[in-house]
């Protein structure tokens, strides 16, 4: 593995500044509509759509995907707020389902028992870029009828069951923000291969301004999810080298874990093949590992739970709407897993000061 240069990609620089210099320019969306035909074809389909983030990609496949108020949606307790807010921005339910032991997408069982006639989606989180075969629950969506908006934010490049995350329901969504494999700032986009889902994520993308065939503009109440022309250029100057930053995250997260191999109190967590290696996973054997997790984070190793105070979606009383009983294998998952925060800017150096600053605290950890 080398160093990250010192400076930022070179194409992407010279784009966004192109960008810059057009400005302003209110009524463009060259550089956006330029990005959006190149995700479509990196991703191998027939619509994608560049947003403002990513939990803007997902308030607007959900309501191109007609989910609405009222209606009920399966996700996993395994997520981030993150992923669960837009349910709220659309007044829709959300339906917390727990997780295999492994932790790897949906317990297709515990969704089952929890459907009701008002059930209309599935929302899967593949969490640090971690994703099951996507067979199994498009079976079951098609069984039931529901609409499948995949939250792929953390799983640029994952490949499981021959498929890119992301494309194996109705719509997958993605964020750009600083620290994802594919990074603009702030950013996000969505990639779906259905006509109507995307006429209306384009049209609710920009107020409603550009409404599908033969709907007035306007007709509709819209959102400001557009993504700003430089960030667009940028985002796309980064896709031209995405296989090389999807290559580097991964033996990033392969160091990490082969420094850390050996050690009696956490066990590294290897990844499937075809996983993109967002995060370096590392299962704990120690007690109360939140707090270790919290120390972790306070010695300057980022990490999900003390960094980012990861718990399970269906605990946080800001995100249930009825009472239900615990996800207790999502709450195992979380609480004993260590995943440590990787990124395109740490150099080999940082990942051998991670590794030290995990083992010490590690071997001296007595709560």
């Amino acid at each position: 593995m080398t160093a990250r240069p010192t400076t930022p990609p070179s194409r992407a620089v010279a784009a966004a500044t192109t960008a810059l210099r057009r400005m302003p320019d209110p009524f463009t969306s060259r550089e956006a509509d330029a990005y959006d035909r190149a995700l479509a074809q990196a991703f191998g389909v027939r619509h994608a759509l560049c947003t403002s983030s990513g939990t803007a990609a997902l308030h607007l496949a959900l309501l191109a995907a007609g989910i609405g108020a009222g209606d009920e949606v399966l996700v996993p307790a395994l997520a981030v707020p993150m992923s669960i807010a837009p349910l709220h921005y659309i007044g829709a339910v959300p339906v917390f389902v727990d997780c295999p032991a492994d932790g790897v997408g949906l317990d297709l069982k515990d969704a089952a028992a929890k459907l009701t006639d008002r059930t209309r989606a599935v929302l899967p989180v593949h969490l640090w870029g971690r994703a099951p075969d996507p067979a199994p629950l498009a079976a079951f969506a098609r069984r039931h009828g529901l609409v499948v908006v995949e939250d792929a934010c953390q799983a640029h490049g994952t490949r499981v069951g021959g498929r890119l995350a992301g494309t194996g329901g109705d719509v997958g969504c993605f964020s750009t923000k600083d620290g994802k494999l594919l990074w603009s700032g702030e950013g996000g986009f969505l990639v779906t291969e259905d006509d109507r889902i995307a006429d209306q994520a384009r049209a609710l993308r920009n107020h409603y301004l550009t409404p599908p065939a033969r709907v007035l503009p306007l007709s509709r109440v819209g959102f400001n999810h557009r993504l700003a022309e430089p960030l667009a250029a940028y985002a796309h100057g980064s896709l031209h080298r995405f296989d090389e930053l999807l290559e580097r995250r991964r033996a990033q997260a392969a160091a990490l874990a082969e420094l850390l191999s050996g050690l009696s109190r956490l066990t590294p967590i290897t990844p499937a093949p075809g996983w993109n290696g967002y995060s370096a996973l590392f299962e704990l054997h120690l007690d109360q590992p939140r707090a270790f997790a919290t120390l972790l984070a306070a010695r300057g190793v980022a990490n999900s739970v003390g960094t980012f105070h990861l718990a399970p979606a269906d605990r946080r009383p800001a995100l249930t709407v009825r009472p239900a009983a615990p996800c207790r294998r999502a709450e195992r998952v979380i609480d004993t897993t260590l995943a440590v925060v990787v990124h395109h800017g740490h150099r080999d150096e940082d990942l051998h000061t991670i590794a030290e600053t995990i083992a010490k605290e590690a071997a001296a950890w007595a709560p």
